[in-house]
């Protein structure tokens, strides 16, 4: 397919396929080619208050958490966010509502009308398309989602109103570097001068707080200048200007929440957004994949953890249902840390079902077999469909299946289950 029958009239499906093929390369680091493209079509800016959100793990359930928090209080909200699980429209989502296939077509035609001949990325494409729906929606914030790093990401080329920093881990190292302190500066290029910038990793590398001192950033830091804790049946949130008490327990990770207070502790003073509408949108807010309840008898849970970070934080989860029979239902890609993966969960599970991926990115079962002990209960099969079938005829109606590793694996189960 060319260019030259690409058109808004075009389905989603075929525009997905069109942005598969016109570039040579899933991951091309770099700014020069998607901003002349944005430059071109004049979405170098945005019309609304922008909060961009990187980080390791935890960005999809901040920006989750803070939409509904602002719906909540009358603001409208857009959300850009990647991958997907089932659907491309769940990247793209106005007051929390996944945007039709035809504005995503509309959008995809008016990027492609200004691309000439500068070849753009699936994440590129689609990203520049975000942002041509949010120049004509003009909600009253924007939160963006970091694809990869930060500094040379295709949503960098906005300057955000205020920065996020969830969390710093070993992920997409091939990219972004083997220490925390290599990812961390490509994740503080998301940074902006005289700008807050809200960091709700505890454990700082020393390579961030000096990118931010470089360029007088406002840092906002857990630990130091906002904390949280948690008591049985709510918590606490404490930060330099404002204590809220007695917060219910969201569905989505607590250290998250806090993070998405810190922000809304640095919204514009004229912003109104009362203590109420925090409770509601924490009670409210919830994102697919995140330790997710799909089936009782057997309970089957999906989570998309596919690092060591999200993988302790699993384990975390299991730890409280280790009293049952846990079945793990694991697809990786090869490019990911699979050993420590893991190894992080590997205490909490009983067997097991070990599934290829597919594409060049790929893990095959026996990868993932290779790196448990070969005590463990393993069975491997060639795709997660299969593995998922065999885990589900296994399992008593008492017994937990987790399945995790990818969103590609996740998205798998969700489509038969």
């Amino acid at each position: 397919m060319t260019s030259s029958v690409m058109t808004k009239s075009q389905s989603l499906s075929d525009w997905l396929s069109y942005l598969e093929h016109i570039h040579p390369q899933q991951i091309d680091m770099g700014l020069t080619r998607v901003r002349q493209v944005a430059e071109r079509a004049d979405l170098l800016s945005l019309p609304s208050f922008v909060i961009t959100v990187g980080g390791t793990n935890g960005k999809g359930t901040t920006c989750a958490m803070l939409s509904s928090i602002l719906n909540e209080a009358g603001y409208t909200t857009g959300v850009y966010a990647s991958p997907h699980l089932l659907r491309y429209n769940e990247r793209i989502k106005i007051n929390g509502e996944e945007v039709s296939d035809e504005e995503i077509c509309e959008s995809l035609a008016y990027v492609e009308s200004f691309r000439n001949e500068t070849s753009l990325t699936f994440f590129e494409f689609g990203t520049l398309a975000a942002f041509a729906l949010f120049k004509k929606k003009k909600p009253d914030v924007v939160l963006l989602e970091v694809g990869l790093g930060g500094r040379l990401d295709a949503t960098n080329i906005i300057d955000a109103d205020i920065s996020v920093i969830t969390s710093i881990d070993l992920d997409h190292c091939d990219w972004l570097g083997n220490t925390r302190e290599d990812i961390a500066k490509e994740k503080a290029g998301i940074l902006r001068t005289g700008k807050p910038a809200i960091i709700g990793e505890p454990d700082i590398p020393t390579t961030l707080i000096a990118a931010a001192e470089q360029i007088s950033t406002d840092l906002y830091c857990v630990d130091r200048d906002f904390s949280y804790a948690l008591s049985e049946a709510n918590w606490l949130y404490q930060g330099k200007v404002r204590q809220i008490e007695q917060l219910p327990v969201p569905m989505l990770p607590l250290p998250n929440a806090a993070t998405a207070l810190a922000v809304i502790e640095h919204m514009p003073s004229s912003w109104i957004i009362p203590q109420q509408a925090i409770e509601k949108g924490l009670e409210k807010a919830a994102l697919s994949g995140r330790f997710q309840q799909i089936m009782s008898s057997p309970t089957v849970i999906v989570d998309v953890a596919h690092n060591p970070h999200a993988a302790k934080y699993l384990a975390k989860k299991l730890q409280m249902i280790s009293n049952k029979r846990i079945h793990a239902v694991v697809g990786m890609l090869k490019d990911k840390d699979i050993e420590h993966t893991l190894s992080a969960v590997r205490d909490y599970i009983d067997d097991w079902f070990l599934a290829d991926l597919q594409g060049p990115r790929a893990a095959t079962a026996e990868m993932l077999s290779s790196v448990l002990p070969e005590s463990d209960i393993k069975h491997t099969f060639k795709n997660v469909h299969q593995a998922y079938k065999a885990a589900l005829k296994q399992a008593s109606e008492s017994d937990v299946i987790i399945v995790f590793g990818s969103f590609l694996t996740i998205a798998d189960v969700l489509n038969v289950a």
